[in-house]
């Protein structure tokens, strides 16, 4: 007997926070009886890419949305939904081009088409005009409405449809892979040839959007009053080599670690003292869930929605502040580590319920 396939629309299943939530979720399926396919905006394979196809799914591969060439994107969709119709669910998790997948879905006959939200604002770009244009095929051809965080939801559909109809998935993770673990802690630190330093992490692509910048400039007026400190950054982007030459520039070369892209994040987090995460703006962040699932304290920006502070330890600071005043604000604080486990699966950030309560949805589409 064939699994139950359900179809993910995302960029690239790279390791972000919702491509890391997506295959949180996949890897708790019974895969003999269900699989998750994806349907991909990238020709170069993603970094999970070989993981999906070991556990079965399939990754299909259409064309980056441009503007300027929507009219061929439309036909790829038209093309794939013709030749694929054993879907009956489409989740979509492409923000404000969700609609454009769900549309091809509509026209043949998928009946739950679910848009995404996983951001809480991107401010007005350059972009801004495609994004409006985008969001005007999510209400005729999304029928269900999904988001991070209320804010999320409230920012991709807020004022389309009612509140009540927007439903809140916890960014769900492995509580069990990132409980505290003294032994991980020591022997991640004695790899890093870590022993009594301050150990200040931040995981995220190198974009404008996760403020790198910035991060540099508080971590320096933290190892001008900490000599102790090192900051650990985890990650890739186009915006790595720029980054490297402000360190450079700032003395701090022993200081900053770039770590790259990690396949061992819950053993890094682990090793850190202290969670940084001064974004422009987020939804509700998997990495912030990670770390708090690891007993770290955290701080970050306002641009963060407050909803991310699940376990009450996450500090928040305007960005207007200042380096300065952000690291006198850090230096302050308690770092000491706390099991927060209970608590995010009272609030339902255990990926083994989030799984369990997605699939029961999925599968109301396939009974009879």
């Amino acid at each position: 007997m064939e699994p139950i396939r359900i179809l993910q629309v995302v960029t690239a299943m790279n390791r972000g926070g919702l491509e890391t939530m997506l295959m949180n979720y996949y890897r708790k399926l019974d895969k003999g009886l269900y699989q998750f396919d994806f349907l991909v905006h990238r020709q170069e394979r993603g970094d999970y890419d070989d993981e999906i196809e070991e556990l079965g799914g399939k990754i299909y591969r259409l064309s980056s949305i441009r503007p300027g060439h929507y009219k061929k994107y439309f036909k790829e969709l038209d093309d794939f939904f013709s030749k694929h119709q054993e879907y009956r669910v489409v989740h979509a998790h492409i923000n404000e081009n969700s609609g454009f997948a769900l549309r091809a879905a509509k026209k043949y006959g998928v009946p739950c088409r679910i848009a995404h939200s996983h951001l809480a604002d991107l401010k007005l770009d350059y972009k801004y005009p495609f994004r409006w244009y985008g969001r005007r095929y999510l209400k005729p051809n999304a029928n269900y409405y999904y988001a991070c965080s209320d804010q999320a939801g409230q920012w991709l559909f807020g004022g389309m449809v009612e509140k009540s109809q927007i439903k809140v998935l916890p960014n769900a993770v492995d509580l069990d892979d990132f409980k505290m673990n003294p032994l991980i802690r020591e022997e991640t630190r004695r790899n890093l040839n870590l022993t009594d330093e301050f150990v200040i992490g931040h995981v995220g692509r190198f974009n404008p959007q996760k403020n790198h910048d910035f991060l540099i400039e508080v971590f320096n007026e933290i190892q001008k009053r900490c000599d102790k400190a090192v900051l650990l950054l985890v990650g890739e982007g186009y915006l790595e080599d720029k980054i490297k030459e402000k360190v450079k520039e700032m003395g701090l070369e022993n200081k900053v670690r770039f770590l790259g892209l990690r396949k061992d994040i819950k053993s890094l987090m682990q090793a850190m003292d202290l969670f940084l995460f001064p974004s422009l703006f987020e939804g509700l962040p998997v990495v912030l869930v990670e770390a708090q699932a690891s007993g770290l304290k955290c701080v970050t920006s306002t641009g963060v929605t407050s909803e991310a502070n699940l376990c009450g330890e996450v500090e928040f600071i305007d960005l207007n502040e200042g380096a300065s005043q952000w690291a006198e604000k850090i230096l302050s604080l308690n770092y000491d580590k706390k099991d927060y486990t209970d608590i995010l699966t009272q609030k339902g950030y255990s990926s083994n319920q989030s799984s369990a309560e997605l699939l029961k949805f999925y599968l109301e589409f396939y009974k009879g």
